[in-house]
């Protein structure tokens, strides 16, 4: 098409880290990559279309190695935990995983990783796209905790589908089927246990794998592809269509350290008893509410790929913007994910977009598509 920009290729050098499962990747057909935690992350293998329509039948494994981890480990761990984030972290299970906002002392987000907590003094945070490991270590070597952070050889592998118990259970054992949501066992591949969560950045079900050693990253690849090719297994990775219809948040696109925790509709995670950073200023949103909010939203006409945030205008006057949009087919409508200030995030309320590709109309949703 005559005038459309098209993104240059990634140069590929030892800042842009490459994964214990990219050869596995590039011979599965990768298209595109995108640069997360300095480190490559597929995007898509056939189409965004088709690799969401083979998600929600199939089952699929993605190299989500850039959910890098930091690991806070010794006496003041739990301290440490408390301190950064506004959710309760004495409540946590010895086997749970938790979604912890990371707050700034304005209340900002500065990142929305899953926490694992693999022992009484040892957690893993699982992140989103940001360098939180300097954040955690600056408080830890100001106030003198007796806490090591670091970074481990730790690169996840994720079962996206629903038939991802069936392949799972198939190279671990049916152990795997008892999982519960949100939690994790220690299961053995070949000579090591790896975590393994049912969790992941899809709502299709599946798992999380924590594959400590980079060195079984491609035995792990290689089993589960010959154990599931009757199960129809391919590579994938999250997909743009399938996680918009299903609300699932993007640190960096949907909020940003502009927003808090309430602002993002993630107010049940601020519920700790703790002085943690940004307290004064979530109590304040908590007591009165935000002035903006995630909202649902279909986008009228053809629009095109949102590269950028679009503004929400209502008689000239930006009232939000849209940072994630995309035509769903199985819905038939062209999904969105707006930040909507207070006077105008009501269901059925009608907004102007700009995109990229001109004016367009914009709806507000009750709820997400699943």
């Amino acid at each position: 098409m005559q005038g459309e920009r098209r993104m240059a290729t990634i140069t590929p050098s030892r800042r842009v880290r490459r994964t214990p499962f990219s050869d596995g990747v590039e011979a599965a057909g990768v298209k595109a990559y995108t640069v997360y935690n300095h480190m490559l992350l597929p995007t898509m293998f056939e189409s965004l279309e088709a690799d969401a329509a083979h998600l929600k039948q199939n089952v699929q494994v993605w190299d989500v190695s850039c959910e890098r981890q930091v690991s806070v480990r010794g006496p003041d761990a739990l301290r440490l935990m408390r301190m950064v984030s506004p959710r309760d972290m004495g409540r946590m299970a010895d086997d749970q995983c938790y979604y912890v906002p990371i707050t700034d002392h304005r209340g900002g987000m500065l990142n929305d990783p899953v926490a694992i907590k693999l022992a009484q003094d040892h957690y893993w945070l699982s992140l989103a796209d940001g360098d939180l490991l300097q954040f955690l270590l600056g408080i830890a070597v100001a106030l003198g905790l007796e806490v090591e952070i670091e970074e481990p050889d730790v690169s996840p592998l994720a079962i996206q589908g629903p038939k991802a118990d069936e392949l799972m259970a198939r190279v671990f054992g049916d152990v795997v089927r008892g999982i519960r949501f949100f939690r994790y066992k220690r299961v053995r591949f070949e000579d090591r246990e790896f975590v393994v969560a049912r969790s992941g950045w899809s709502k299709q079900g599946g798992f999380e794998i924590y594959v400590e050693g980079a060195e079984y990253g491609m035995p792990l690849w290689n089993r589960l592809m010959a154990a599931g090719e009757d199960l129809n297994v391919r590579a994938g990775c999250p997909n743009n269509i399938e996680r918009i219809e299903s609300g699932l948040l993007g640190y960096g696109s949907d909020m940003t350290r502009e927003n808090t925790p309430y602002e993002a509709g993630l107010g049940r995670f601020c519920n700790s008893p703790d002085d943690f950073i940004g307290k004064t200023a979530l109590a304040e949103q908590a007591r009165n509410g935000p002035p903006r909010q995630i909202r649902p939203m279909v986008i009228d006409g053809e629009i095109g790929p949102c590269t950028r945030a679009w503004p929400l205008l209502a008689g000239g006057r930006r009232v939000g913007q849209i940072a994630s949009a995309v035509f769903s087919p199985e819905f038939g409508v062209n999904v969105a994910i707006g930040m909507v200030d207070r006077s105008h995030w009501d269901p059925g309320t009608v907004i102007e977009v700009e995109t990229e590709h001109g004016m367009r109309r914009a709806t507000v949703q009750e709820r997400f598509w699943r």
